[in-house]
């Protein structure tokens, strides 16, 4: 009776024990209170990424299909959902010492002493035994378990914990620069398709303009600085289609890495199109506070509790160490009256330590405690501060991107007129050769920085994605 009661009173020291942890209170923002708004290119009340599936927020069914093939196969996020699992197994083996460990024991001792030498059972008196003599036991019990009054296994539970919950957002994030990835390699695969029929075509008019200027040359209309010059616009041209080739063989293994598999035709894209690939509309003026909902800064923020508590466990290492060895069971000489009446028995064994000198071993796992929260508070700070400036990087670049577009819109419009007009005028014999040709270098160009910045427009909605935190559904 004495030992349940002594059990209970541990049980309920333990659930008041006092807590030696800092009280935890989240650091202020370090970045303006609001993100810079992209000037007049989003909708007041549209969606914020953060809170739209990555299915509603990637409107190609291709793309779709892709981002789906690779969170099911991408070998970066197995490890992080295994990181996952590992850190879930740490808490519940930390979590289980604020328990007593059971245990149950049984055992028998069988001995045949001569006259004279005393019995290891423990005669009473100190008499001699002799003869053959049986002990048998049966006990249930805790060995060492300590009564956490001073909250230090409360903490590094409590640690466990935050690791665990950092784990789930390193694993979230992982899985939205995923996405990301996917679909930044899906979109420039596209624009390299999109670049070699470029390159195909203006191949087709350089050799035409080359054929041309050879039979101008032949029958003396045309000098061979002509012909050079048709050669050259031919041969760059080439070049562009053979390298734009290479390009797009890594693009499409870039995705099979990524996807963790290979790529199916009917997965990969047949170029950037009329149709885009992403949401149109993005909301503005966004409190800076949405950072906070970004998996790398949430897993910071619980790294930062995580510290926190390890002061409290450091502090508590300070204080005495209560301990607790106890059983309950039956002994006998017999083992039919093994749990017979009268055979039962109960030991408790209280304990207490503490070092006197340690030579500062405590005091300094203390100091590094705080040293590391101090390290966890500003690793904190720098991932928000990180993530506002990309996201102000990606809403600067979207509130300019449309008008960069019009200008290359326009730019490839004037430049395919110019083209058009040049080539007449050098038939009709009123401009020289050297005027078509930089017509039609002219209008290669704008066809490629035209693509170039629907490229960036693509993939800057896909950075704004990522920086915004990205849904996970």
């Amino acid at each position: 009776m004495r030992g349940r009661r002594f059990f209970a009173l541990a049980a309920a020291s333990c659930l008041s024990a006092c807590d030696m942890a800092p009280k935890y209170v989240q650091p202020a923002l370090p970045v303006p209170p609001s993100l810079p708004a992209a000037a007049g290119t989003e909708a007041q009340g549209a969606q914020n990424p953060a809170d739209m599936a990555w299915r509603d927020f990637f409107t190609s069914p291709r793309l779709q299909r892709l981002v789906q093939l690779a969170l099911d196969n991408n070998r970066d996020l197995r490890v992080a959902l295994a990181n996952v699992e590992q850190a879930r197994a740490l808490y519940r083996v930390q979590r289980a010492d604020l328990l007593p460990t059971l245990g149950v024991n049984a055992s028998a001792t069988y001995q045949d002493l001569p006259g004279g030498v005393p019995a290891t059972g423990g005669a009473s008196g100190g008499a001699a035994a002799s003869g053959r003599s049986d002990i048998y036991t049966a006990n249930a019990g805790v060995s060492a378990w300590e009564i956490d009054l001073f909250g230090r296994i409360r903490n590094l539970n409590k640690a466990a914990l935050e690791q665990y919950f950092a784990s789930v957002e390193n694993r979230s994030a992982a899985q939205t620069a995923l996405v990301a990835e996917v679909a930044t390699a899906w979109l420039t695969l596209a624009t390299d398709q999109e670049r070699l029929r470029i390159a195909e075509g203006m191949e087709k008019a350089f050799g035409q303009t080359l054929d041309l200027t050879k039979a101008r040359f032949a029958k003396g209309i045309a000098s061979e600085l002509e012909v050079r010059q048709a050669q050259t616009s031919f041969d760059q041209a080439r070049s562009d289609i053979a390298e734009t080739r290479t390009l797009i063989a890594q693009d499409r293994n870039a995705l099979d890495l990524l996807a963790g598999t290979t790529v199916r035709e009917e997965l990969l894209p047949e170029g950037l199109g009329a149709v885009e690939a992403t949401v149109a509309q993005l909301p503005a003026d966004l409190p800076s506070e949405v950072l906070l909902r970004r998996p790398d800064i949430a897993a910071a923020e619980h790294q930062l509790r995580a510290a926190n508590a390890d002061i409290g466990a450091a502090r508590a290492a300070l204080f005495p160490r209560l301990s607790l060895t106890a059983a309950f069971g039956t002994i006998s000489s017999g083992l039919s009256n093994l749990f017979g009446k009268g055979s039962d028995y109960w030991s408790v064994a209280p304990s207490a330590s503490l070092p006197i000198f340690d030579f500062g071993r405590n005091a300094g796992n203390l100091r590094y405690a705080k040293a590391t929260r101090d390290a966890m508070l500003a690793q904190y700070e720098r991932s928000i501060q990180r993530g506002f400036r990309e996201v102000a990087d990606a809403l600067a670049r979207r509130g300019t991107i449309d008008a960069q577009m019009e200008a290359q819109s326009s730019l490839r419009t004037a430049a395919a007129g110019a083209y058009r007009l040049s080539e007449a005028r050098f038939r009709s014999g009123v401009d020289p050769f050297l005027t078509t040709l930089d017509s039609q270098r002219a209008l290669y160009a704008a066809e490629q920085s035209l693509l170039a910045t629907r490229l960036v427009r693509e993939t800057n909605a896909v950075e704004l994605y990522r920086a915004l935190g990205g849904g996970l559904k």
